[in-house]
């Protein structure tokens, strides 16, 4: 098995030269708010605005460069519905960082984020990192959720914040840019500190079974 930093801290594959780590990231987030739309965008630059609601859970992998590393990412749809709670859930555990959506034009999906939050805490390792996006910033006539409201409540849950349009590719990249600095960051301070602060009490991410080399470092 791999060394306790590196199952926490999207492990280096030695065996497979195509990336340097892999990390597994979560949308979540009410139903209807544009995460699906949010992912095709990022992942195949296409949206359409046609509305089908996924079922259960669904991934697509896109490997980007980051700080002259291969960083592969495993990007998991999540269902919004309350029906499919407990599959989605069950994905929490191992993902390094979560995109929490809601729409700027739904007051209800804004009110749920605490909620999502709260299954966050409760369902993945204590140090996943999250950003709070506002989607659909491109339907200002129909907001109803102020840019400020959304920075407030990200400022309260200590998440980082973007308001953004799959439609019209606004901030779709950078949000994902922006969590992968910010995993990159933490792997960085946990293995220089090797504080267990910082490791957390639970389990994080097991991405392989073979035997990582000790010691090693992210220059993320």
């Amino acid at each position: 098995m791999a060394s306790a930093t590196d199952s926490r801290y999207g492990q280096k594959e030695s065996s497979d030269q195509n990336f340097d780590y892999m990390f597994k990231i979560l949308i979540i987030g009410n139903s209807s708010v544009g995460k699906t739309s949010f992912l095709f965008r990022y992942a195949d630059d296409s949206f359409t605005p046609a509305f089908v609601s996924t079922v259960g859970i669904d991934f697509k992998v896109k490997t980007v460069y980051r700080h002259d590393k291969r960083i592969k990412l495993q990007i998991w749809d999540t269902a919004g519905q309350e029906r499919y709670r407990t599959i989605t859930t069950a994905y929490y555990r191992g993902a390094m960082g979560f995109i929490l959506m809601y729409d700027i034009t739904n007051e209800e999906s804004f009110n749920a984020v605490q909620d999502w939050s709260t299954q966050i805490k409760t369902y993945s390792w204590d140090n996943a990192q999250v950003l709070l996006v506002g989607n659909k910033c491109d339907m200002e006539d129909e907001r109803v959720v102020s840019s400020e409201r959304g920075r407030q409540l990200a400022d309260h849950l200590g998440f980082e914040f973007f308001e953004a349009s799959a439609k019209d590719n606004i901030n779709v990249k950078q949000t994902f840019e922006r969590l992968v600095d910010v995993i990159c960051e933490k792997m960085s301070e946990s293995l220089d500190t090797a504080d267990p602060a910082v490791t957390g009490a639970k389990q994080g991410p097991q991405l392989t079974d073979q035997q990582a080399p000790p010691h090693q470092d992210c220059a993320c």
